[in-house]
């Protein structure tokens, strides 16, 4: 939370991308900070702070404070740029948050559990939607949504409707969603079988058409050259 985490950001007059490589040979990185109705500033921060919220449990949906000229304020990243072949932090955009107007976010999904469809029935269990969008307080957001499958037979599922909410949170996936479904095997494997069914279809050691149509047309030259030498 906004309380445990700060981030530094320190204000910068220059853009472009000599400025970005500058920043980053001084271990830092460029950002933007905006929202709150507030201006937006190009700040510098350090990319290790962003790397850890990034990658803590909350990830990008945690909320910290984020410090311009002293001032601080709560925050969240909503936008980040990688590396592709280094895989380092180049660029990140921060949004002030008021922590009493309500946020869009989007939260994990996990599955507890395994569903009698699969011990049992020798289903499968298949997971459709792994994350889904709320509509809450910022110091409400979840770390994720955990739904239990154990008791899931073959054809039976859950869907987003069925996550149960608290506090100021509304659901604005469609609650008619799939999160998670226990399938036939068979099902899964009748594309397959067709497959190999029209294979079969083929005798071995045939030849396309196309190919057999070239063999006539060059018995059929080798014919006319056999005229020709009888001339």
């Amino acid at each position: 939370m906004s309380d445990k985490i700060t981030v530094a950001a320190e204000p910068r007059a220059s853009r472009g991308k000599n400025e970005a490589r500058r920043l980053r040979v001084q271990g830092q990185i460029p950002g933007i900070v905006y929202g709150a109705r507030k201006d937006a500033i190009a700040v510098a921060v350090d990319p290790r702070q962003l790397q850890k919220i990034l990658h803590s449990k909350s990830g990008h949906n945690t909320i910290f404070d984020v410090t311009i000229n002293g001032e601080a304020g709560p925050a969240m990243v909503v936008d980040w740029q990688y590396d592709p072949i280094k895989d380092t932090l180049l660029h990140v955009d921060l949004k002030r948050i008021d922590l009493l107007q309500r946020l869009q976010v989007q939260i994990p999904v996990m599955t507890q559990g395994e569903p009698k469809g699969v011990k049992v029935q020798g289903g499968l269990l298949e997971v459709v939607t792994r994350e889904v969008s709320i509509e809450c307080l910022p110091d409400e957001i979840p770390e994720n949504f955990t739904i239990d499958v154990s008791e899931l037979m073959l054809g039976q599922s859950i869907r987003a409707g069925d996550i149960a909410l608290s506090g100021s949170m509304q659901l604005l996936t469609t609650p008619e969603s799939v999160l998670a479904h226990v399938v036939s095997v068979r099902a899964t494997e009748e594309p397959t079988a067709a497959a190999t069914t029209e294979t079969a279809a083929t005798p071995a050691g045939s030849e396309p058409e196309v190919i057999k149509k070239g063999k006539k047309e060059e018995e059929a030259e080798a014919a006319a050259e056999k005229e020709k030498k009888k001339k």
